[in-house]
């Protein structure tokens, strides 16, 4: 069996032993669903209490237990009427019992616990691998808020005790490098309570690196081709009639502002004000292809429950672009495209990445099917094109095209998703955007939706991860700190950062009233990647005492010997 398969077999029976230890315990517990999920299990239960830390400790003790017993998991086969009986005092259950079309469904039963569900299971207990139950969380009832909450308990489960060891020490890793916790720790950025959930507010150092990134983003832009625009960011909501995203996408939506009478709507995309620009003047096949690019602010309505850090926000600023071409040029551009994305992402560290196609939604999409399959075919041939393995992501598209996403792959091995190239032959419809061809005949070009970095907050939380906050020297918001002994080497501490400022270094001179030793602890704190301490000697023989940030003390060297090293490295050379 193949080993995925096997593991989700795994964790789904483990979540019915789960359940069972949970009944044990507590038998007035009503249960929900416990599915197995990607490197886990959960469960979901109303319980009256809330569930502590020591009682997954009782769990866990519950279900060794249970375990040990080595019981057989019995699957059977029964009526609506007979699961009905069953589950009598189990009202979420019965809920999804009695919308179940089927007249017969399964039931699972070991050791006089029964759990309704498709399996399937192992053969018995005793066959489960180790496992670890890891967190509590609030839960709505099938994702709903208008349900009641459930306490959701999270599990791993693997084939055997080293696997989970890797696990838990990923999670162990991954909590030191959470995003959230290293911003606070560094002075990145913060979410103000009085301003409202979901919005980032940007402190000096994060607005600083990603300065970095924003003005690193428009040069290979403008190197690429691409021309730079700037767009609103409210729009008549007749706009978003015209584009359709009223009709397909208006849950994600703020509700409208009246201005002067007319409703007006904040804008949850860029593409339909880059169309707006392109239809201000007649545009001959001659002009195209045409490349926009815009760091465009966006605002999207996320529940409060699905909001995390930097990852999910709800004002956020796409790395944006729009590409408007002829057909005989779609092919081309897409390759382009997908050779940019493979540059950029590398130079900030990223060279393992998933890739996916994916295809038309089943049931909401627009355009013709063979539009579609145009579009899809186009984007399967640039990826053969340039080698690149990719999954198959069925009824995965946008509602209005195919699209390409490449899943970037950080230190621990996690994907996330970031770049993404998708073909729409739908809004140059609905604008009734046209060039004039060789024939002197108005044509409808291809629009070609693409971000590279995704959201710069998510990227920038990504990259925060990756790096464990230790930015890279090119992105460090602090790359050098000066750290004068005494007060009479300060004077020579600034004017070694000066020397350094002109070259268009990030400087900062520390002058507290503190022990050396003390600051440079303080300085790897911070992350910084150099520390030069001056003291007599240094500032008699012009040189620095340097410290790497990963390599410790690296000794005294001449001001202008470290600049050259530091140039060598921020240029690769």
């Amino acid at each position: 069996m193949d080993k995925a398969e096997a593991l989700d077999i795994i964790r789904h029976s483990t979540a019915h032993v789960m359940a069972h230890a949970v009944q044990n315990l507590w038998p007035e517990v009503k249960i929900g669903i416990g599915p197995a999920i990607e490197d886990g299990f959960y469960y979901d239960f109303e319980k009256a209490e809330p569930f502590t830390p020591e009682d997954l400790e009782r769990i866990e003790a519950e279900m060794t237990r249970i375990i040990k017993a080595d019981k057989p998991f019995t699957r059977r086969e029964v009526s609506r009427e007979e699961a009905e009986q069953i589950f009598k005092d189990q009202p979420y259950k019965l809920e999804l019992i009695r919308e179940l079309p089927d007249e017969t469904s399964t039931v699972y039963e070991e050791d006089g616990f029964v759990d309704w569900c498709r399996g399937p299971h192992v053969e018995s207990t005793g066959k489960l691998g180790v496992f670890k139950l890891l967190s509590i969380a609030g839960a709505y009832w099938r994702g709903d808020e208008r349900n009641p909450m459930l306490q959701r308990i999270y599990g791993t489960a693997w084939s055997t005790k080293e696997e989970l060891d890797e696990y838990l020490h990923k999670l162990e890793e991954a909590e030191k490098r959470d995003h959230r916790k290293l911003g606070k720790e560094l002075d990145l950025f913060s979410f103000q309570e009085e301003a409202g959930p979901g919005l980032v507010f940007w402190h000096p150092k994060g607005a600083l690196v990603r300065k970095v990134i924003e003005d690193y983003w428009r040069d290979e832009h403008l190197k690429g081709g691409y021309e730079l625009v700037m767009t609103p960011h409210i729009a008549r909501q007749d706009l978003w009639v015209t584009s359709g995203h009223l009709d397909f996408f208006s849950e994600n939506m703020y509700s409208p502002m009246e201005v002067e009478g007319s409703p007006y709507l904040i804008k949850p995309m860029n593409c339909p004000f880059h169309l707006l620009i392109y239809k201000d003047k007649l545009r001959s096949y001659r002009e195209l292809p045409i490349r926009w690019a815009e760091l465009g602010t966006v605002y999207r309505y996320e529940r409060s429950g699905v909001l995390h850090g930097l990852a999910r926000v709800r004002g956020f600023t796409q790395d944006d672009a729009h590409i408007i071409c002829r057909p005989d040029q779609l092919d081309d551009e897409i390759i382009r495209v997908l050779n940019f994305v493979i540059n950029i992402l590398s130079r900030f560290g990223f060279t393992e990445y998933g890739v996916y196609l994916s295809t038309r939604p089943k049931d909401k999409y627009v355009g013709t099917d063979e539009s579609w399959e145009k579009a899809t075919e186009a984007l399967r041939k640039a990826l053969e094109s340039r080698g690149l393995d990719y999954k198959v992501d069925e009824g995965g598209g946008a509602f209005y095209g195919p699209k390409i996403d490449v899943k970037i792959k950080d230190a621990l091995g996690r994907e996330h998703q970031c770049s993404t190239i998708q073909v729409d032959f739908n809004e140059p419809e609905r604008f009734d955007i046209t060039y004039i061809g060789e024939d002197g005949k108005a044509h409808r070009p291809i629009m070609i939706h693409r971000a590279l970095l995704g959201s710069l907050e998510r990227f920038f939380a990504v990259l925060v991860e990756h790096y464990a906050g230790a930015f890279p020297l090119w992105l460090a918001p602090v790359q050098v700190v000066l750290l004068p002994i005494a007060d009479r080497h300060q004077e020579y501490a600034y004017s070694v950062a000066e020397k350094l400022k002109s070259l268009g270094l990030r400087v900062t001179v520390d002058v507290r009233n503190e022990k050396t030793g003390y600051k440079i602890r303080e300085a790897q704190v911070q992350k910084i990647p150099y520390m030069l301490v001056v003291g007599d000697r240094e500032v008699e023989q012009g040189q620095v005492s340097v410290r790497a940030r990963d390599r410790g003390d690296l000794g005294a060297r001449p001001v202008d010997e470290f600049l050259s090293d530091l140039t060598k490295e921020l240029t690769g050379s």
